[in-house]
């Protein structure tokens, strides 16, 4: 029994002194050749001995890293529900303004995640917020994600906050995978994608693009519908101390590449029974307004004849809308008008003004462009056909479309195959961040279902087994980017 027992000890002493003297002969000065095209030996003989795949740190093959990916979807999903606690709406409605009280909670909730997280976080001036993991190589480009938490009233809990959490999980994954990045991996949250309270979509991105006018903008002439000035809104919630918004712009090839993580807001790859959208194009949005000045008077007295109805001129474009939408002949031509306001609104008053705020898109700029020139010829023709004033025709913001970076889309589908999730190449029809973000980096977009498409109403929901494909996908093609 002693003799078997020495002998054991002999033999582990023996192959521990062995791999000792592989180690140390591992770290004698080698041809970078060498170190290219031949397996570390002593990594090859552990994975002799013990039978299992062992990976240095960083240097994982995709689809190696791909089957170590571990998402916490409960965890995940834990989030999701108190983040939408931080709201102006009663649940299950979530209602989450730009520097509202609620706002600036949710924002110190994500802050405390991207610390937990070991991530270095800082804000710009309007409130944009970057959480960094430094890669190996922290001078190279970085690799970015990220989205916004912002939501208009009574929405949902999952537009925005699946691409923020979901990113802050990415990085979650990739840590306890053992992954190293060389590039730096950054999460950014955006301020204010939705135009709820100054009536500027994307204001964070937009300025982290360049926009010298809306940087002026916010400076002087920005106000909300009660009348507070922009800077007096971000200086509530702590920004804007010195009122230089150009300090947030960043230089064009700053990031190597920017993927947003979102839910689809439509109902294809529920339909279709697929896991993963890869975005390929953003259609273009425009925005405009539009008021009309009659007389007004009263509803019983004033007759049909004599009447100047500016009411009556907004239902009218509200169907030249429509009308001309349908005549570009494509599916992808898009037009609302989501607000017709009528002053003085009394039920026994003829409106004297109207009030009209129209959207128009299309993956096709032209188009789009040609739908608004239709539009703005009706108001003309309504105005002086109904003998009414055009007050107002003003386009707020007239973008071009974004085409995803053919890197990203690549690394994006081979993500998506190693992970053995279904995928198809997609055109996002709302816009994101990404929009403005594809001026300064390349840029993709990751889409995953959502219930019959539900979004920006409480119903809006992802189940967390999509979420967790959607949290894999990205942080394998984060991994590869970083390494790239």
């Amino acid at each position: 029994m002693e003799s078997l027992e020495s002998k054991t000890r002999f033999c582990s002493v023996a192959l521990l002194l062995l791999l000792i003297s592989l180690l140390l002969w591992s770290q004698l000065p080698s041809s970078s050749a060498q170190q290219q095209h031949e397996p570390n030996p002593t990594i090859r003989t552990m994975e002799d001995f013990s039978g299992y795949p062992i990976h240095e740190p960083g240097q994982f093959g995709s689809m190696n890293l791909a089957s170590s990916l571990s998402v916490d979807a409960p965890g995940l999903q834990k989030q999701i529900e108190e983040l939408s606690s931080f709201s102006d709406a009663p649940s299950p409605s979530v209602t989450r303004v730009l520097y509202t009280d609620k706002d600036v909670s949710a924002r110190r909730y994500v802050k405390n995640l991207m610390t937990l997280a070991g991530l270095s976080v800082r804000e710009d001036a309007v409130g944009n917020i970057f959480g960094k993991w430094d890669g190996s190589e922290p001078s190279l480009p970085a690799v970015a994600t990220g989205s916004h938490i912002d939501a208009i009233p009574y929405s949902g809990k999952y537009d925005g906050v699946v691409g923020v959490l979901g990113a802050i999980e990415a990085i979650n994954v990739l840590k306890r995978s053992g992954f190293k990045p060389k590039r730096s991996l950054e999460i950014i949250m955006f301020t204010s994608e939705e135009p709820t309270r100054f009536g500027i979509s994307c204001l964070g991105s937009r300025l982290l693009a360049g926009s010298k006018e809306l940087a002026e903008a916010l400076k002087t002439t920005v106000v909300d519908g009660q009348n507070v000035s922009f800077i007096e809104a971000a200086k509530s919630a702590g920004y804007a101390e010195d009122e230089h918004f150009s300090s947030v712009f960043l230089k064009k090839g700053c990031y190597f590449a920017f993927i947003e993580l979102h839910i689809e807001q439509g109902p294809i790859l529920e339909d279709e029974g697929l896991d993963i959208g890869v975005v390929t194009a953003i259609a273009a949005p425009a925005s405009l307004k539009v008021e009309f000045e009659g007389n007004g008077g009263h509803a019983g007295t004033v007759l049909m004849p004599y009447r100047n109805d500016a009411g009556l001129a907004a239902a009218e474009l509200a169907l030249a809308v429509e009308k001309h939408v349908l005549e570009s002949e494509s599916i992808d031509t898009v037009g609302t008008v989501g607000i017709l306001e009528l002053h003085p609104g009394a039920i026994n008053s003829i409106p004297s003004k109207s009030h009209l705020e129209i959207d128009t898109r299309d993956i096709d700029e032209a188009r789009r462009n040609t739908v608004i020139k239709k539009i703005q010829e009706s108001a003309n023709t309504i105005a002086r056909k109904r003998k009414v004033k055009l007050t107002e025709f003003k386009i707020v913001n007239q973008d071009p479309p974004a085409l995803s970076d053919k890197l990203v889309i690549k690394k994006m589908a081979e993500a998506s195959t190693e992970l053995n999730l279904s995928h198809k190449m997609m055109i996002s029809r709302a816009y994101h961040d990404s929009l403005f973000m594809a001026r300064i980096s390349p840029m993709g977009m990751i889409f995953i279902p959502c219930y019959k498409g539900y979004s920006h109403k409480p119903e809006e929901y992802s189940s967390p087994e999509d979420m967790s494909n959607g949290v894999k996908v990205l942080s394998l093609t984060l991994a590869k980017l970083s390494l790239d």
